[in-house]
């Protein structure tokens, strides 16, 4: 993909430097929007809708400005640091989990040219840099000097790391089906495919999949230490967990990246099992779907974070050893019998 390309839709001409500018103010401010709708949409009225209560209704149309009015008093509040902090680490782990997310955004394709960067090893990159969480989660744990933040830091980390294996795995599929790491070409290769025979709405890999995409949501409910893997900030032990100590814009910072990593995986998740950008009808390298592509990748994307909220909402919190064996023995294997499957499709079918 050339330099010059990804703003050809509009007959302009921008330099690498502009254009990569540009790129990084667009997901600087996605960021925020992203977890402003999931939060407005799914935190506060999908859940008061399954619970048979309005919500927030006060703050704008339908208290669609709850989360704004949120935001702005966070900002308000003052920076409190405790007393036996470290102050450096625990100022800096916010920042180190917000760049964790905004590092993913970077090779989310939403249209052919639509993408920050472009990466073959796209897919690698994702998973790599949404492990960098867990350094900003123990940083929080450690740096504020209390015993339940550092649980809460230790028991993010063993869950993170045991859920990045099924994660990891459970995109392997694709990945044998597709034959490569970038992701806009894993969109190409859904759209080029054909069931049995017909290439009217290409092959989308869920088809095949299925047990890959469930592995992949379980696994992202779990890094984001949402119910029912939310035992790192749990109310009822631990008081909030690795967030105990955190005010203001600090706190803010953690929830904007739990949002926005939840756009983010599913907007992964879109690629890698239904298609991703594409649209039936439009040739993959057209223009258009530089400008029909965000749209459909955020329908899809809001359905699949649909799921991913309707599962918090609806399951209690497990034990701790509970998360462990889930892990090790159900989704690891599964997602090894998966890959071994896929292995056979690929050479006989």
């Amino acid at each position: 993909m050339s330099a010059a390309a990804s703003l050809s839709v509009f007959a302009v001409e921008l330099a690498y430097w502009q254009q990569t500018a540009i790129k990084l103010v667009v997901v600087a401010i996605v960021i925020p929007t992203a977890a402003l709708i999931l939060g407005y949409v799914f935190l506060l009225k999908m859940m008061s809708f399954m619970q048979s209560r309005l919500g927030p209704m006060e703050a704008g149309p339908h208290g669609s400005l709850q989360l704004l009015a949120d935001g702005l008093k966070f900002l308000q509040k003052e920076d409190v640091f405790p007393r036996r902090a470290d102050r450096a680490v625990f100022a800096l782990a916010p920042a180190v989990v917000l760049i964790s997310t905004f590092l993913l955004y970077v090779v989310l394709p939403m249209g052919p040219d639509a993408v920050v960067s472009g990466l073959d090893a796209g897919l690698f990159f994702a998973l790599a840099v949404a492990s960098l969480s867990v350094i900003g989660v123990l940083m929080a744990g450690w740096g504020s000097a209390n015993k339940y933040a550092l649980m809460g830091g230790m028991r993010a980390a063993g869950q993170l790391i045991a859920y990045e294996l099924p994660l990891v795995l459970a995109v392997m599929g694709v990945v044998i089906q597709a034959g490569t790491l970038d992701l806009n070409k894993i969109v190409v290769a859904q759209a080029t495919g054909e069931l049995f025979g017909w290439g009217g709405i290409g092959f989308p890999f869920i088809l095949t999949q299925f047990v890959g995409f469930a592995i992949f949501l379980v696994a992202v409910q779990a890094e984001l230490t949402q119910p029912p893997f939310d035992m790192p900030v749990a109310e009822s032990e631990l008081v909030g967990g690795y967030q105990v100590e955190y005010t203001g814009f600090r706190f803010l910072f953690f929830f904007m990246a739990e949002f926005g990593t939840a756009f983010a995986f599913a907007g992964i998740a879109s690629v890698l099992f239904l298609g991703g950008w594409y649209v039936p009808g439009f040739d993959v390298d057209s223009n258009w779907l530089n400008l029909v592509g965000p749209i459909v990748m955020f329908v899809k994307i809001m359905a699949v974070s649909a799921l991913i909220f309707w599962f918090r909402f609806t399951f209690p919190r497990l034990r701790e050893d509970q998360l462990q064996k889930f892990a090790w023995k159900v989704l690891i294997p599964l997602s090894l019998l998966n890959i071994v499957m896929t292995g056979i499709f690929k050479v006989f079918v």
